[in-house]
C-alpha cells in the first residue's frame, strides 16, 4: 500500500468520496453530516491523502489544522472492496506520524454515534484516542461523538 497526498482531481477520489458523503445520508440526519465534500477538502489547512495498491484506490483520510498544536481527522474512508483489511488502519497511523511530526500535541475527531460508526470507533479506540466534549466549532449532538488523542 502506497498512501500519497493527494490534490483531489481524479475520477477515483472522486466517486469514493461520493460514496463517503451519500452513506453519511444513509446513517445521520442533514445537520449532523460533518463530512467534507472536494472543494472542503481543498482548503489550505487541509492535507489529503489517497492510499493505493498498483491503480486501485484502497481508502483515504486527511488533517485539518485547528492551529499550531491541534488538529482533526477528517474524511477517513475505505473502499468497499477493502473493509476490514486494514486501510484504514493504516492512513490512520500514517496521519498520526504526520501530527507529530508537524508538532501537533493534540489530535481530535468526530464520528457518528450509530450503530455504523461502531467499526470506526473501535479503531480509534485501538489508536489510543477517548471520548471528549466538543472541540472546534462543533456542538452537542446525540448524533456525534468525539474522540481526541494526546501527542
Amino acid at each position: 500500500m502506497i498512501i500519497k497526498i493527494d490534490d483531489l482531481r481524479g475520477p477515483e477520489i472522486a466517486a469514493l468520496l461520493e460514496d463517503h458523503l451519500h452513506s453519511m445520508t444513509l446513517h445521520s440526519p442533514p445537520e449532523s453530516i460533518h463530512a467534507l465534500d472536494l472543494e472542503g477538502l481543498r482548503k489550505p489547512e487541509i492535507t489529503f491523502w489517497s492510499a493505493w495498491e498498483n491503480d486501485e484506490l484502497l481508502g483515504c483520510g486527511a488533517l485539518k489544522e485547528l492551529d499550531k498544536n491541534h488538529a482533526e481527522v477528517k474524511s477517513v474512508k475505505t473502499a468497499s472492496a477493502h473493509l476490514r483489511k486494514g486501510v484504514a488502519q493504516q492512513i490512520m497511523l500514517h496521519i498520526l506520524e504526520v501530527a507529530k511530526t508537524r508538532g501537533y500535541t493534540r489530535l481530535s475527531l468526530e464520528t457518528g454515534s450509530m450503530e455504523a460508526f461502531l467499526p470506526a470507533r473501535k479503531l480509534y479506540e485501538a489508536l489510543g484516542f477517548s471520548y471528549c466534549d466538543p472541540f472546534a466549532d462543533y456542538i452537542l449532538d446525540e448524533n456525534s461523538m468525539f474522540m481526541t488523542k494526546t501527542l
